[in-house]
């Protein structure tokens, strides 16, 4: 949760990493797998036309990084709840899921006060995924080794 926090904490400026992709990668190698790719995100386009490729890298991997950070989080909340509380498996995992998703909630509340950041609801629901995701991946591990 510190570590959400703080990368919420930091302007955009400060984890803009289009400057070391265009260093550092080759770009026009990653062009023919981007091109396709054309959605509506915030009620605006995410496109090689309005993004770049830089633009649409850096934002596949920021959403990505939501679905997965909030996944980790609800695995380790599960484990942390499963090991200190002796309840019912499947009440450690809808708390955890409370605690994960409250979390995903504050995070975007907590980034309306960081400058050029923007909290948004699409954010919340991704990380929500992201940990329900882990859970039904923990609830389907927890029964088939239960089953055997």
């Amino acid at each position: 949760m510190l570590v959400i926090f703080s990368f919420s904490h930091q302007p955009y400026q400060e984890q803009d990493i289009k400057p070391s992709m265009n260093e550092y990668l080759p770009l026009e190698h990653i062009e023919p797998l981007v091109e396709p790719i054309d959605f509506t995100y915030m009620n605006k386009p995410v496109n090689v036309e309005t993004h770049g490729v830089d633009g649409v890298v850096e934002f596949l991997i920021r959403k990505s990084a939501h679905f997965g950070i909030f996944f980790a989080l609800m695995a380790a909340t599960v484990l942390a709840l499963h090991k200190v509380f002796e309840f019912k498996f499947s009440k450690v995992l809808l708390l955890s899921l409370v605690i994960t998703v409250g979390y995903a909630a504050l995070d975007e509340f907590h980034q309306s006060f960081t400058p050029n950041r923007t909290p948004y609801v699409g954010d919340v629901v991704l990380d929500s995924m992201g940990a329900v995701t882990a859970g039904f991946m923990i609830y389907t591990v927890f029964f088939w080794k239960r089953r055997k």
